[in-house]
């Protein structure tokens, strides 16, 4: 029997030892691998409310101990992991891994396979707050409504930072998919790029950006890896190892690494462009005949222009977000959409719907193919940042377009038609169109506004969006970014709160 196309050539190993997708192992999958390979340690890992990666580092003591943790996962300290939403009063909660997203540390000395882990509460139920649980409930009810997969694929934008050997100097702000010696950190990203593919991550391609300068005797250049569209929650768990990837490798290289929104004014920010597509029974439902958007996927379109501003309160989490989102710098600042166009805040990029054979015109040689493109069409959300919680903001997201196609279909279309930006034109600073938030608070009011929308179907705990609400509110900065573009070292005060996030 021949072996999956997808499996083939995978660099992660318990795909690659197995032979089947990583969806499709077992426990006993895992604790085969882990006595074939000699691992001697096994990582629990998951997202808290600060988004960042949490570990709990478990020693194989025995078989039995093994089976036992990889059954009944551990008690963690819930108040702990999250302060907004858990009392120190009634704090412990359950860790239980995946088995589909094991990989084996890159990282580490000692052989340590890795999971990534779900929470419980202390009656064995899912934990209302956990921003996984949150996309998993988002996943399952727009299937459930709508009969298609919901899936998406990541952006990520980062600088890389280091002391500047003034050789071979980058012209500023150009250099998007520059190549050696002008762009110093391509290899960085290529190992980067290997290491992500060994944790899971399905990568499309990666290449240096637009932001490049130099100030202070140090270089800072701007990168970007791309990923492959998949299931909704797989993607987002991508994004979060990719992040945990490229700060451990930089650590290591000696180089500092920012996925901040903004570093310093006039200078290209950093975007975590989210795309999504919808499917079913494996076929793509983005267009129809002739290669048109379909009707469904305006709908969709519908659903987040009418939810845009109060997405940002999952994608752009800090002051410094709103630094980014001004006009003439590639960053979206009006709700609106159009085709190939990146001044928009949801760009329908090109989708190799032409019909013609590009392979068979460069390549003379080769026979006209007739390969089913239809799985290529996304649409992409362009306001999210480095600063978002993946999860949160892939099931904001999510809800986004189910509402759009829950919507009167009269009604979603006309919307979508309404908000079109034609070939050409420009969507930033337009008056004709509502203008996304400008901070923090501006982002929380639009959240309280939504959120019966949000917390339809059980999908957000209104605890989750209390404590989202909250959050921004105290950041006090509504007048903060005209501030600051006045004030030098206030950017600086504020680039260096967020410079981590």
């Amino acid at each position: 029997m021949a072996m999956d196309k997808t499996v083939q050539m995978s660099a992660n190993d318990l795909v690659a030892y197995f032979g089947k997708p990583a969806a499709l192992l077992t426990k006993a999958d895992i604790i085969t691998f882990i006595k074939e390979k000699d691992i001697r340690m096994v990582d629990f890992m998951y997202p808290a409310e600060d988004g960042r990666v949490k570990t709990l580092n478990f020693m194989i003591n025995n078989l039995a101990y093994l089976e036992t943790i990889l059954t009944d996962g551990e008690r963690v300290d819930g108040s702990s992991l999250f302060p907004s939403f858990v009392e120190a009063e009634s704090s412990d909660l359950y860790v239980v891994p995946r088995f589909r997203t094991a990989f084996v540390s890159p990282f580490s000395e000692i052989p340590t396979l890795c999971l990534l882990c779900s929470f419980f509460d202390k009656d064995g139920a899912p934990f209302d707050c956990s921003p996984e649980q949150t996309l998993h409930r988002a996943a399952e009810t727009f299937t459930r409504t709508t009969g298609m997969t919901y899936e998406a694929m990541g952006e990520l934008e980062y600088y890389v930072i280091a002391d500047d050997d003034e050789m071979f100097p980058a012209v500023d702000q150009r250099g998007y998919h520059e190549s050696e010696p002008f762009a110093k950190f391509n290899d960085f990203r290529k190992k980067c790029m290997t290491y992500i593919a060994r944790t899971g991550g399905q990568i499309k391609y990666g290449h240096s950006e637009v932001g490049n300068f130099t100030a202070d005797g140090r270089v800072f250049e701007q990168n970007e890896i791309e990923f492959l569209p998949c299931p909704v929650e797989s993607a987002a768990d991508q994004l979060l190892l990719a992040k945990w990837v490229i700060r451990n490798l930089g650590y290591q290289y000696g180089l500092d690494v920012t996925f901040a929104p903004k570093i310093t004014v006039g200078k290209a920010g950093s975007g975590m462009h989210i795309h999504m597509r919808m499917t079913k029974d494996g076929h793509g439902c983005m267009t129809e005949g002739g290669g048109h958007l379909s009707e469904e996927a305006r709908r969709a379109i519908a659903g987040m222009m009418e939810l845009a501003p109060s997405i940002t309160a999952f994608g752009n989490k800090t002051p410094v977000s709103y630094f980014r989102l001004v006009p003439h710098q590639e960053a979206p600042t009006s709700v609106c959409w159009g085709d190939c166009n990146r001044s928009v805040l949801v760009r329908v990029p090109l989708g190799w719907t032409s019909g013609k054979d590009m392979c068979a015109q460069a390549n003379t040689l080769e026979a006209v193919s007739d390969s089913d493109t239809a799985l290529k069409q996304t649409v992409e959300m362009r306001s999210p940042d480095g600063s978002a919680d993946v999860y949160q903001l892939m099931a904001g997201l999510c809800v986004a377009c189910r509402h759009g196609l829950e919507m009167e279909q009269e009604k979603a279309l006309a919307i979508a038609a309404d908000k079109y930006v034609a070939l050409g034109e420009s969507g930033s600073d337009n008056d004709k169109f509502e203008q996304l938030p400008d901070s923090c608070v501006a982002s929380a009011e639009w959240l309280s506004r939504h959120r019966s929308m949000y917390e339809a179907h059980g999908v957000f705990s209104p605890r989750m969006i209390d404590g989202i609400i909250k959050k921004l509110r105290s950041f006090d900065d509504a007048n903060l970014r005209e501030a600051a573009e006045k004030d030098s070292e206030l950017m600086q005060k504020l680039v260096k709160e967020s410079f981590y996030c």
